[in-house]
């Protein structure tokens, strides 16, 4: 898996989504946001993540229209 700075990624056991600062060779630098706002920094190896799979709001947001207007 190709990863970038930018790039959202999470634990293959789970967890909060991971934005990548830095990725060298098999370790990849890690921030987040704790629960309590707090900002978290890590290192870790490339085998634990996995790239976290993107939500399209938007598409939700026309489906639910659509919805809407086929009810009046």
């Amino acid at each position: 898996m190709e990863l970038k700075a930018g790039d959202v990624v999470m634990l293959k056991s789970g967890g909060q989504p991971l934005t990548v600062v830095e990725v060298k060779e098999d370790d990849v630098l890690c921030l987040w946001m704790g629960m309590e706002g707090n900002l978290y920094r890590e290192t870790l190896p490339l085998a634990v993540l996995d790239r976290a799979v993107e939500e399209d709001d938007e598409e939700e947001d026309d489906e639910d229209e659509e919805d809407d207007e086929d009810e009046d």
